[in-house]
């Protein structure tokens, strides 16, 4: 759980023949603004303050900057201003007659000492694009948002780049690429990424044909509290034992099966060691706590994945020993269903990959497959659950993987997880934290940590929205199977946000009152309740979350 991007068009202008200013965090940039972060200049797309402790540098957050290119301090030549076209353009290219190179094609070497040494990576931390790290004597920047990707293994492609060794003295090309960093006769035109969709109406497409099982038949009363217990570990938190979980959570998500390698689409589950939990029960005990709890209507679902849990079926095969290893869990410990908390690059689109539809692409193809099987083989009881991040689901409408050029091509990739299992799918609970600014419906960005957030990203759900780059209306859900993902404090995630704020998104949600600048078109008093990670860290807090929102939803009519 715990284990982020929206374009403009824009125009080049003349830039200054001095360095832009560097980007300090706690700053407010106005749109236009330029600075300077790790030897790129940028351009500020709204206005924004870059909150100190969030890490909304440059680099990370391409929904605020746009990368204008290698800082340089020679002016630029005249500017040519394309004309702003609407969502995906392909523009005419403005070519500008070869100007004489300022700088010679190939990059000058010098031997230069590499950066320091930076904080050593560790895999359970969290790094956002232009973070650095060192590992095993060698120093790597991240690319985009990543946890529990070792940078050694990153490869070309993947998240890490490697920057030189730790400390010593590398030959190191003055610019990054071997592309000239004078001006080319290559068209001047914006990046086909494609923009932030226009202010149209948003008018969702007609529920599903096929109707979700109606409210109550899924065993859980109508507004739930979801909570991971940490099964399998500890996590500063400390272990608690099942018999001892609070009845205040209807839905309790053992955490977590992982896989036995990234490919194989093999997982298992163990018990915490007593190494590590000191108290942990035995399997016995804890199989019969797991039956206490179900005696009592309460859900008990082995969760998969976490962010060390990086899960890519990648074949018909994989998809079967998924299967067959997920279902042999559930039936050893007796369990009512499945959490698919997949993270990191555990689903991604291929490169045309446009019909959220009929996916094309391997890892999501087969997770369906997967899934569906699985909701076969136990039958309407099987409660089917699902965790992704606001990047796998909500920044599809502003970018999607299979059709966007130059972005994260894990951009919306659980939407057409989501969509194939519409029909089956108990609860979503979108993890509203650890995220990057998202554009919400209004066509403005929203910020984790406060109401509007909650309300704007469930609003997409509620109501649907076109994804970027395609024809599609990705359909509403039905109330009853949306829930608000948050942190249980301020040592859970990125995003704490209060109990009396997480009560005014639930009243501008479910009762239409205490909206604040983004008021959603309708109300929706079956929306299915909260999830937090995790039930440890709840006690860990003195049961705030548990204690508060369990009487918000008990005083529910």
């Amino acid at each position: 759980m715990t284990r982020i991007l929206a374009s403009a068009v824009f125009a080049l202008g003349v830039m200054a023949a001095h360095a832009a200013p560097a980007w300090q965090e706690g700053n407010t940039y106005a749109a236009g603004t330029v600075v300077s972060y790790n030897g790129h200049d940028y351009k500020s797309l709204v206005t924004h303050t870059a909150y100190a402790g969030a890490n909304w540098n440059p680099a990370a957050t391409p929904t605020l900057w746009q990368d204008l290119g290698v800082s340089s301090t020679t002016p630029t030549p005249t500017p040519v201003t394309p004309t702003p076209t609407p969502v995906t353009p392909t523009p005419t290219p403005v070519v500008t007659p070869t100007p004489t190179p300022v700088v010679t094609p190939t990059p000058s070497v010098t031997p230069t000492p590499t950066t320091s040494c930076y904080q050593t990576w560790a895999s359970g931390s969290v790094y956002t694009g232009g973070q650095r790290v060192t590992y095993n004597g060698v120093n790597y920047e991240a690319k985009w948002w990543t946890q529990g990707d070792n940078p050694a293994q990153s490869g070309d492609w993947g998240v890490w780049k490697n920057i030189g060794n730790c400390g010593s003295t590398t030959p190191t090309p003055v610019t990054p690429t071997p592309t000239p960093v004078t001006p080319t006769p290559t068209p001047v035109t914006p990046t086909p990424t494609p923009v932030t969709p226009t202010p149209t109406p948003v008018t969702p497409t007609p529920t599903p044909v096929t109707p979700t099982p109606t409210p109550g038949s899924d065993g859980l009363p109508k507004h739930v509290l979801v909570g991971y217990l940490h099964a399998s570990f500890a996590n500063g938190s400390g272990y608690i034992r099942m018999a001892d979980v609070s009845d205040a959570w209807d839905v309790i998500n053992l955490s977590f099966a992982e896989p036995t390698s990234s490919t194989s689409g093999q997982v298992a589950f163990k018990m915490c060691p007593s190494t590590e939990c000191p108290n942990v029960e035995s399997e016995a005990e804890f199989i019969a706590a797991i039956k206490a709890k179900q005696a009592k209507g309460k859900k008990v679902l082995i969760s998969i994945g976490g962010a060390n849990g990086q899960v890519r079926l990648e074949s018909p095969a994989a998809a079967t020993a998924f299967v067959n290893s997920v279902s042999a869990i559930i039936d050893k410990y007796g369990l009512d269903g499945l959490d698919v908390d997949f993270e990191g690059h555990s689903l991604q689109l291929n490169a045309g990959d446009n019909d959220v539809a009929n996916p094309t692409s391997p890892v999501i193809v087969n997770l369906i497959s997967a899934l569906k099987q699985l909701k076969a083989k136990y039958g309407s009881k099987f409660v089917l659950t699902m965790a992704p991040e606001t990047f796998f689901v909500q920044l599809g409408y502003s970018f999607y993987g299979g059709t966007c050029a130059g972005c994260d091509t894990r951009a919306g990739a659980y939407l057409p997880v989501i969509y194939a299992m519409r029909n089956d799918l108990t609860l979503l609970h979108v993890q509203d934290y650890n995220s990057g600014p998202i554009t919400g419906l209004d066509n403005q960005y929203h910020t984790m940590g406060n109401a509007d957030f909650h309300v704007a990203m469930t609003d997409m759900l509620l109501k649907g929205f076109k994804v970027a780059g395609t024809s599609f209306q990705f359909p509403a859900l039905r109330p009853e199977q949306v829930a608000i993902g948050l942190p249980a404090n301020g040592n859970a995630g990125g995003g704490f946000t209060s109990v009396a704020d997480v009560q005014t998104a639930l009243n501008c949600l479910m009762k239409g009152t205490s909206c604040g600048s983004y008021k959603p078109s309708a109300s929706y008093p079956n929306m299915r309740g909260l999830m937090t990670w995790s039930v440890n860290w709840d006690k860990f807090n003195n049961f705030e979350f548990s204690t508060q929102h369990r009487a918000y939803f008990n005083a529910m009519p």
